[in-house]
Order: structure tokens, then sequence, then C-alpha cells
């Protein structure tokens, strides 16, 4: 076997679902040219944007990073990193540790915020309350009330995250076995929403694989072991299904996308927009209630003190 595409014999992937083989230098190049040329087609970043990625340290991210570095070192962007610290004992502080090293390699501002710092409690400290949702649900919703409220004040223009193909596709599938269509109308390579920063997602359609080549073709030091709390998820179960598939259907998650992407304006249409956000009684974030998801949650805990009001006040 020889790269398909400059002949060399250290073909270090195979791309089952369009038939290539590629060497080093041509696969990381093939994945930059497409993570940009998404980020054009589909409008994600204009000139002078300040673009925050959100660095776990893991694999998706550090990619998003590196890639986005191409664009603040042409200054087309401004780029900061920010990462999250959940609280995951023996798990989550080597992700910090790496995605700190990343930053400083290549020269970009990052900034660390904790669930501790904003609510007085890590998701081991939720987990082990026995509360009535499983982990993801408490740690994507907390997440995301920090993301957007220290975006905002950092005056970022966009939050880039680590969205893969195999994620997108995951989120389809599980949306539409739950049910949840309107959320269906949501899933794209780009969230706008009234009060919230913009989220959006270059690696929208390099799948997950090939992250992981990639990382591994550039040497970039990541954080590659898996959630402890993402082992039992709904999430997982649905990758399991969609790995399985894609064995004997190498193109079963491209098609899944496109698929969504045919139904997602027809679902639209039949739904009645976009539901009117307000101000959280509490905390001041967007809420499409009284009390927005981050605060509902931590009610149900009893985990809703006064001290998370002052954060926004």
């Amino acid at each position: 076997m020889s790269c398909t595409k400059c002949g060399s014999e250290n073909v270090i992937i195979h791309r089952r679902y369009s038939g290539q083989h590629l060497c080093k230098k041509c696969f990381i190049e093939t994945i930059q040219k497409k993570v940009l040329k998404d980020i054009k087609k589909y409008e994600l970043i204009k000139k002078g944007d300040k673009v925050l990625v959100a660095l776990s340290g893991g694999k998706d991210s550090t990619t998003v990073l590196d890639i986005l570095s191409i664009l603040a070192q042409r200054n087309i962007i401004k780029l900061e990193a920010i990462t999250i610290d959940e609280g995951i004992k023996d798990y989550r502080e080597k992700g910090i540790e790496y995605a700190s090293e990343t930053c400083k390699k290549l020269g970009i501002p990052q900034h660390i915020f904790s669930f501790k710092e904003h609510f007085k409690i890590t998701i081991d400290e939720i987990m082990a309350s026995k509360p009535p949702r499983k982990a993801c649900t408490y740690c994507g919703v907390l997440r995301r009330w920090i993301l957007n409220k220290e975006a905002k004040k950092l005056g970022a223009d966009k939050i880039a995250t680590g969205h893969n193909l195999d994620d997108e596709v995951q989120a389809i599938v599980m949306n539409y076995l739950e049910g949840n269509i309107e959320n269906l109308t949501r899933i794209g390579p780009a969230t706008y929403s009234q009060k919230f920063v913009t989220k959006i997602k270059p690696l929208r359609e390099i799948p997950e694989k090939e992250v992981t080549a990639y990382v591994m073709a550039k040497g970039l030091k990541v954080h590659l072991e898996e959630c402890p709390y993402r082992k039992t998820s709904f999430r997982k179960k649905i990758g399991t299904i969609l790995t399985g598939l894609s064995k004997d259907h190498p193109t079963i998650l491209y098609s899944t996308l496109r698929g969504h992407e045919k139904i997602r304006n027809a679902l639209k249409k039949e739904l009645k927009g976009e539901s009117i956000l307000r101000e959280c009684i509490r905390c001041g974030q967007p809420a499409a209630r009284d009390l927005c998801k981050t605060c509902t949650l931590l009610k149900e805990i009893g985990r809703l003190k006064d001290e998370i009001h002052s954060h926004n006040r």
C-alpha cells in the first residue's frame, strides 16, 4: 500500500469510508484542511472573533485548539482556552495538567474554573449523595452554565467544543430514541441562541478514530483515559452500537449525519420555533422558566444556596 496522495509507502491510516491510504504528513494536512474548510463552509468563525476553546486536555478539545491555533497565528482570530474542573478524583487532574502544558506550548492564554468554586460542590460529591439522575446530566448542565457565564465575562464571540463525528451522530440517535424532537432541531455545526454565547463544533465531520490518529501523528500530549462516569451512560451504549454497525457499514456515521441535516429544516418548520428565554430568578443566567436548568438541578439535590445568586449580581 502507498499513500493515495503522495505515493509514500509509510501509510499510517486507511479510510474505509473513502478508500484512501494516507501517510503521516498527508493525513495531518487532510484533517487540518477539512476542519478549516468546514469552518468556512458553515461560517463558524469570522475574522476578528475571540474564540474560547473548551479545553479538557482530551484528544478532541486538544485537536480543536491545535488546528484553531493556525488561524490565531495568521491573526485571523484571538484564541484562548477555558478548562472546567468538575471535581472527578484521580481523573480530572491529569487532563488539566495536559491542557495547561498544551496552552503553554502554543502560547495560548488559559482560564481554569471549577464546580467547587461556582457551586460549592464537586461532581464526586453530587454522585456520593445518590441523586436521582446520572452523572452526565449534572456534569453537562453545570459545565455549560460555567462556560456560558465565564465566556461572556471574557468577551468571547464563540465557544469551540471538541464534538467529533461520532459524538454528533450519537446525539442524533439518542435524541431520536428518547423522542426529544426539539433537541434534534438544535444539533448542527453551530448553536445560535438568545443570550447564550454561540457554540461551534469544528470537528463535527471528523471521525473519533481520526482525531485519535491526529494527536498521535502530531505528538500532542493528551489525556486518553475515559471518564469513570461515562461507562454507564446511555451515550456510551449508543456509541458501542454505532461502532459495531460501522465495521460492516463504514459510511453509516456520515449518512446518518447527512440524513439529519435533510430533516432538520423540516422539523424546524413543524415546531413553533425557539422558546423565549428570560433570566433565571436565582442566578440571572438564561432560562426557559423561572429557574434555569442548573438551578433546577441544584435545587433538586438540595444545593441551591444564596451564594449562587451572588455570582451573577
